[in-house]
């Protein structure tokens, strides 16, 4: 029903907005809530029971997020007598709010409903849930300041190794995209405490790679590798660019993907953390792997050429194909 599908939509931003504008920590709070709770019947919208599973595991993790942060900032309120965001002192609530976060956005070691989640989704929602969902959280993370740094650093390398591992035995793609989406967090949170502006870039940029990625798949109607295989019938041209849209998820020059990696390395050895940043390049290897994957699965694999199949491609609707042509360009040519 377009009526329902517009007020949840509605409420979607109404949640996103309420966090950004409040600096009261009970206004954040609810604005997460909000936002929960409208993409919840999105989610389970098709009635699928791996829809509903997944649905069901997603509320789960956001309500426990969302105690805990509430857990933390009503003992912040009662260890210091202020619910400002901006003014926090106290460690102990600090570092509750952050491991709250860190579990609302999927970060590892709290990851591990991401990949389940997605999976049960249909490629829309999940590109809802792989973008905007973000935005709420980020936006409490940018404004506490004075995070214990090593805990930012721990949870952002371990989110870039494991984002790297979890991907590489995966045949299910949307469960490879949630892997990428714990491996590109890992590079946010890396460098938040040093310079949240490339924060900020890095996000940016994931969303542009990952809207095209998404609408490529969603096209192609293809959520596995093996459906990958027969794309050269359904939509040629685009199946050139996408290992391009892939390659610049992994971040090699001179594609957009490369821009935010470069600038948070070059940030970590200003700040003297050379290990750190090799270590997080090393990990971007492993990404880099199951990308290059995908890309081989969808270019160098031909298949038996029908033109039947590739009728429903020249048909397509522009609400789909305009939103991946600035997408795609976005994300092959922003460097």
């Amino acid at each position: 029903n377009p009526y329902i599908l517009a007020t949840l939509l509605f409420g979607l931003g109404l949640g996103t907005t309420i966090t950004f504008a409040s600096s009261h920590w009970l206004l954040a709070w609810m604005g997460l809530e909000i936002n929960t709770l409208a993409i919840i019947p999105l989610m389970a919208q098709h009635h699928h029971p791996r829809a509903v599973e997944a649905t069901t595991k997603y509320f789960l993790t956001q309500a426990t997020a969302a105690a805990m942060l509430l857990f933390a900032s009503t003992t912040n309120a009662w260890l210091t007598g202020q619910w400002d965001i901006q003014q926090m002192s106290h460690p102990f609530p600090l570092t509750l709010i952050t491991l709250a976060l860190a579990l609302k956005i999927g970060l590892a070691p709290m990851h591990t409903w991401l990949p389940e989640v997605l999976q049960g989704l249909d490629l829309t929602t999940g590109l809802v849930l792989s973008t905007w969902q973000k935005l709420a959280p980020f936006a409490l993370l940018l404004q506490i300041q004075n995070v214990n740094p090593t805990i930012l650093v721990t949870l952002g390398l371990a989110s870039t190794l494991i984002g790297g591992w979890g991907g590489l035995n995966q045949t299910q793609l949307r469960k490879v995209l949630a892997y990428s989406s714990i491996a590109h967090l890992g590079w946010m949170i890396l460098i938040l405490q040093y310079s949240p502006s490339l924060t900020l870039l890095a996000l940016l940029t994931y969303f542009v790679m990952t809207f095209s990625t998404f609408l490529v798949f969603k096209l192609n109607k293809s959520t596995s590798i093996n459906a990958l295989a027969i794309s050269w019938t359904k939509a040629p041209i685009l199946t050139s660019l996408t290992p391009l849209m892939l390659l610049s998820l992994g971040g090699l020059p001179p594609l957009t993907g490369f821009m935010p990696k470069w600038l948070i390395l070059q940030e970590l050895a200003k700040q003297d953390l050379a290990p750190l940043a090799t270590l997080a390049a090393l990990s971007a290897l492993l990404s880099l792997y199951f990308y290059l994957r995908i890309s081989y699965a969808m270019t160098l694999t031909m298949s038996p050429n029908n033109l039947t199949g590739v009728t429903p491609w020249r048909f397509s609707s522009p609400q789909l194909t305009l939103p991946l042509a600035i997408a795609t360009t976005a994300t092959i040519s922003l460097l």
